[in-house]
């Protein structure tokens, strides 16, 4: 995965981005000899087993074995794909992408996405400060009317856009921006001179409303919705798709949703303030899709966050039709889902208002098709044979993929909902089943492990695996070492790179999956020595005890051979020889 990257890029993207830094903007770590310590982030404890190697640059989870150096790190914490976590190490570290380099349009189009990003951060702060001035307080009063509190208006960054027509604008021009930029970051709205006689007219693209900033999970403000506070149209106005905003790949709160650990599930609804009254009530995982139905990509960004999907549209007709159509998106993905079942038509909003933090924890979570059941009653006339019939029909059909144990508890109900016996139910969905019948996949045979077993078993593996950690240390001569002390495939694949001056973070790139990472940083992180001499006196009883385990192996097999043979056999002589001389050498290490 890394070839696409120069290798001498890489490690000096790995030696700018220090993995003890970059860790400990997530976790709090302590020193405790020459590693650092946390409480472990991909997993729950109470107790310290997340280590950071800074020798090494590595990291490993003594608890739930998650291992790896800082682009590893990345990707687990950040829910992202390699090329992502090198981009945004990259960016981090200011470090131009390679692919780039020889692109002469590069840096001008990376100036001009950090002056756009910029001049949304200074609109967001604007806004925000304009919100707790006299010009703000229609819309300070609006969010107060709506129940929310100073903090959580903080925490979101909310604002206000006064009802003016360039307050915005005069302040970003003032600052240094030019119209083209504002325009093109959707914050000003210009007019061609063609259409007003000659001149160029701008305005603010937001007047008179409740500013929400969009931000991403990097911090960076991307767009902006706002709130009407008088009869504007429309009631919510939202950023166009801009050079450094796409709605179809971004949720709102995503910053905020970045910073809770080991969610369930995703809770996604549908607008702003749902988003932030449910914060407001302490509900966790909560976000919204950006003005549009849920898309692909929204699906695969919020499955970095939550194994699980929960939907919680309004309870409006709109908001039921998003729902099927969401739950289509998050199949296609692979992600399991649940349906949030609001009452009286409420929106999530409106309902945690009237009904309180325990009301919403207490609302039935639905299951795909027991939600699409529901829809398809709702839209079908009972009283009526046909629509019975109709109605069993097409249930049966939804529940033909469904588990055996939910199917059971849906064919129960609709035992009582239409009228039919079991065995009718039963019949019909056997009927399905073989006309639908897929052809049978044939099952993909286990991937071979590149692991060795039997022949390089402890207590020599282990002391192949420390040999390894401490040849990685470069602290004692390569000479000392040979590749034929390595019997195990992986662990000698791992002497070669280093004895060719990979560095231990390097290496960790070239596992072929998560166990090998696992197992790559476990043996990799630096041993606990005082001092080189005491490195190379461990690697000395490491060497003796894997050659010493090589000669009883290769005695065992001499002794076999010559016990197997015929006693006349000329080449008994020369092989009792061999065997005394390895004999010797057994003596030797003994």
């Amino acid at each position: 995965m890394a070839s696409r990257y120069p290798a001498s890029w890489l490690d000096e993207l790995r030696s700018r981005s220090d993995i003890v830094q970059v860790v400990s903007g997530y976790v709090a770590l302590k020193k405790a000899g020459r590693k650092y310590w946390g409480l472990c982030p991909f997993h729950g404890e109470k107790t310290a087993s997340f280590s950071v190697d800074a020798e090494q640059q590595l990291y490993y989870c003594f608890g739930c074995k998650a291992g790896g150096n800082v682009i590893g790190f990345v990707m687990e914490i950040e829910r992202c794909s390699y090329h992502e976590a090198v981009e945004l190490l990259a960016e981090r570290a200011h470090i131009p992408l390679p692919q780039m380099v020889e692109d002469e349009d590069y840096e001008r189009r990376r100036s001009r996405r950090e002056r756009l990003l910029q001049a949304n951060r200074d609109a967001a702060r604007f806004y925000h400060e304009m919100l707790f001035q006299p010009a703000g307080a229609p819309a300070l009063n609006y969010l107060r009317k709506r129940g929310l509190s100073d903090a959580v208006i903080r925490r979101f960054g909310l604002g206000a856009a006064p009802d003016e027509w360039t307050a915005l604008t005069d302040h970003l021009l003032s600052k240094g921006y030019t119209l083209e930029e504002l325009s093109s970051v959707g914050l000003t709205v210009v007019k061609s001179p063609e259409k007003e006689g000659g001149t160029v007219r701008s305005f603010d693209m937001f007047r008179n409303r409740a500013v929400f900033p969009i931000i991403d999970m990097y911090k960076n403000v991307l767009a902006f919705g706002g709130r009407s506070l008088g009869n504007q149209q429309p009631k919510y106005l939202n950023t166009a798709d801009t050079p450094v905003f796409n709605k179809r790949k971004g949720v709102y709160a995503a910053n905020l949703l970045r910073q809770e650990r080991h969610l369930d599930h995703v809770i996604l609804v549908e607008g702003y303030m749902d988003v932030v009254s449910l914060t407001q009530f302490g509900v966790k995982g909560v976000c919204a899709t950006l003005g549009t139905a849920l898309t692909n990509e929204q699906a695969r960004l919020l499955r970095r966050f939550a194994p699980e999907v929960y939907l919680g549209y309004d309870g409006d007709s709109a908001g039921q039709h998003a729902i099927l159509r969401g739950l289509d998106i998050l199949q296609e993905e692979g992600i399991p889902a649940r349906v949030l079942d609001f009452p009286d038509g409420l929106d999530p909003d409106e309902f945690i208002r009237r009904d309180g933090a325990a009301g919403f924890a207490s609302l039935p979570a639905l299951s795909p098709t027991a939600y699409r059941l529901r829809r398809l009653k709702d839209t079908t006339d009972l009283s009526d044979p046909e629509g019975r019939m109709k109605y069993a029909r097409s249930a049966m059909e939804l529940l033909l993929s469904v588990d055996p144990v939910e199917r059971s508890t849906h064919m129960k109900a609709l035992q009582l909902e239409t009228g039919f016996s079991m065995e009718t139910l039963q019949e019909q969905l056997d009927s399905l089943r073989h006309s639908t019948a897929p052809v049978a996949e044939k099952p993909k045979p286990p991937r071979p492990s590149v692991r060795k077993s039997g022949p390089a078993a402890a207590p020599d593996l282990a002391a192949q695996e420390t040999l390894l950690s401490l040849l990685a240390t470069g602290q004692i001569p390569k000479d000392m070492v040979e590749e034929k002390d390595f019997e195990d495939d992986e662990l000698k694949s791992l002497y070669m790179s280093l004895v060719a001056g990979a560095s231990s973070a390097s290496v960790m790139d070239a596992a072929p999956d998560d166990e090998a990472r696992s197992r790559y940083a476990r043996i990799l992180l630096s041993p606990t020595a005082d001092s080189t001499d005491q490195l190379i006196s461990m690697a000395t009883q490491c060497l003796s005890r894997i050659r010493r385990a090589a000669c009883q192996k290769q005695f065992d097999a001499l002794q076999q051979r010559i016990r197997s043979m015929d006693p006349s056999d000329p080449a008994i002589p020369s092989l009792l020889m061999e065997a005394q001389e390895v004999q010797g050498k057994l003596d030797k290490y003994k």
